[in-house]
């Protein structure tokens, strides 16, 4: 089985991506590494980019590669709505052509707002992935919460797992994959180191092999998406060796 490998744009860091021109400007670099696909994320983008998403996606397409699309954003309010900004950001997504969009959980309080969540993923053919971010929000109690709520109630909702994410959290991330791979969908790879009060995240070559035994227990056909940094004189090499690295796992 051929593993689809995706390139987060912000591994490149976002001081990087300014200077190559843009998230657009990554494009190439991702196809010749050999990738499937691009993470594009919001957080990146300047007003005029924001404006001309058919654009960015058509570049996606002329490049053979599958969009994803990342919001620095949650599912649900702290108070337990549902985030209004939802559907424009799946309004976002479509234009982009992408296949999936991420988001964190936020203040999930127990009610799904099932309604609602099926009409939009009528409305908009995206798939819902929820990641386990670095918040309190983002532990593993309130995900299997969510989770098994949204599975219970056949909604079309998938996890996000983010590997790295249960050091900011301080919680077990095998433990994580056991109680919560049946719902992973996507994969984003992360290795990380203590750094000060907290974790900054490194390179799998700089890493213990300790993401080689978490990676097994997750989905071996969810795709595995890089976010970690990808730095170095020859950023398509890096990029390359990585992408292969993945791949072949």
């Amino acid at each position: 089985m051929n593993t689809e490998i995706i390139v987060v744009t912000a591994a490149y860091g976002q001081q990087q991506v300014a200077a190559l021109g843009g998230q657009q400007a990554l494009l190439p670099l991702i196809q010749q590494a050999g990738a499937d696909g691009v993470e594009i994320r919001r957080e990146l983008f300047d007003a005029a980019t924001l404006d001309s998403l058919p654009a960015l996606a058509q570049a996606i397409q002329q490049h053979q590669l599958r969009a994803s699309y990342s919001v620095p954003d949650t599912l649900f309010c702290d108070d337990g709505a549902l985030n209004p900004q939802l559907e424009n950001y799946l309004k976002e997504a479509r234009q982009l052509s992408a296949q999936r969009l991420k988001l964190a959980l936020g203040g999930f309080s127990g009610e799904l707002h099932g309604a609602t969540l099926r009409a939009l993923s009528e409305s908009y053919p995206v798939e819902l992935a929820v990641e386990n971010d670095q918040t309190a929000q983002g532990k593993l109690a309130p995900s299997l919460q969510f989770f098994h709520a949204a599975e219970q109630e056949n909604l079309p909702v998938v996890m996000t797992f983010d590997m790295g994410n249960w050091l900011w959290t301080q919680e077990n991330a095998l433990d994580a994959a056991a109680r919560l791979g049946r719902f992973v969908r996507y994969i984003h790879v992360k290795a990380a180191v203590p750094h000060g009060d907290s974790f900054r995240a490194i390179a799998l070559d700089d890493a213990s092999d300790d993401w080689r035994q978490l990676l097994q227990q997750l989905p071996v056909d969810a795709p595995r998406g890089i976010e970690f940094p990808l730095e170095g004189e020859d950023l398509l090499a890096v990029t390359r060796h990585y992408v292969t690295l993945l791949r072949n796992l």
